[in-house]
């Protein structure tokens, strides 16, 4: 391991600690004073209101210091890693707080779901990253840093870490519902796990075939070779952006569960991530096509196959035609 990959990876792990240990201090502080009977007026807000105290801790130790963190290295890398890991923390942190109730199989559920899910995402982070700890920063930031020039700094903090917090907070909102309402367990519980559960597998396989495609490039690159334009086989035949679907279809699995608990109101976050995940959308395949080598082929590609929901192919043919 290189000595930048190591440092950044102990800087991964004890980053987050501020908000770990504020934590735990606040959960033993609250046990040895009875259960909340003679708490100070910062340990009684935290006590009632734990969905502001997640914003809070998220402000404070991701916003700002990874902003810092950010600075310091010049590059946001960590932001992308911990967007596997923050959903899993904030699970724990909704069903160990004081305050919580809820029906102990379908949090077990949950939290076994949300581990699958990190578990699949972190792992493809490093496999695209070569296995690497902060080896870049996401394309997207960069592109961010080039446009805004001097101003980037400031900017930064709400294109990168602030809007982070919107989102994620929003998402992980049925994570707070799951861990706010004690019912039993009913039909819709288990649609909502098969929902959380297919998403997950259709973004493993789409994510699987994106990497062993974009890895056989990379060898006839260097081997001189002419690259394959572009990806229309296995998930991506019948979808341009499978591994986009799967991550929708888990995330509105988890409203699902928000729904069949009285919360439908939950599904804000997942909708406003899944139109943030639309402009990402035009904005990979504007990418794309500023390939030459993929340019035409990828055109083709646009009017034959859906965007997003996986659909039968339509006839190149008929496309022709069209045109003409």
């Amino acid at each position: 391991m290189s000595r930048s990959n190591f440092s950044n990876a102990v800087v991964s792990f004890l980053a987050p600690l501020p908000s770990i240990l504020f934590y735990l201090y606040f959960v033993n502080h609250l046990q040895t004073n009875s259960g909340g009977a003679s708490l100070s007026p910062l340990w009684s807000w935290c006590f009632h209101h734990p969905l502001l105290l997640a914003n809070v801790l998220f402000f404070f130790n991701v916003n700002v210091l990874f902003w810092i963190i950010g600075h310091i290295q010049s590059s946001n890398w960590m932001i992308d890693l911990y967007w596997t890991v923050i959903p899993v923390m904030l699970v724990y942190y909704y069903a160990t707080h004081p305050l919580a109730q809820f029906n102990l199989w379908r949090s077990k559920v949950v939290i076994m779901l949300t581990w699958v899910w990190s578990i699949r995402l972190t792992h493809n982070y490093f496999r695209r990253e070569n296995w690497q700890w902060g080896a870049r920063e996401d394309w997207r930031f960069t592109d961010m840093r080039r446009q805004y020039g001097r101003h980037w700094w400031w900017i930064s903090f709400f294109a990168v870490y602030f809007s982070q917090q919107i989102f994620l907070i929003g998402i992980c909102l049925p994570l707070y519902v799951v861990h706010s309402v004690d019912k039993p367990l009913n039909m819709w519980d288990f649609v909502a796990a098969s929902v959380c559960l297919c998403g997950i597998v259709i973004a493993y396989f789409a994510d699987t075939q994106l990497h062993d495609f974009v890895t056989t490039n990379s060898k006839l690159k260097q081997l001189g070779k002419p690259m394959v334009p572009n990806l229309d086989r296995g998930l991506w035949r019948y979808s341009r952006h499978p591994n986009y679907f799967g991550e929708q279809l888990w995330w509105w699995g988890l409203v699902v569960f928000a729904w069949n608990l009285g919360h439908g109101w939950t599904f804000v976050g997942a909708l406003i991530n899944s139109m943030c995940l639309a402009y990402v959308t035009v904005l990979v395949e504007r990418r794309m096509l500023k390939q030459a080598y993929r340019a035409e082929a990828y055109r083709l590609y646009q009017k034959t196959t859906s965007a997003c929901v996986p659909w039968i192919k339509s006839s190149v043919i008929a496309v022709k035609d069209k045109d003409t």
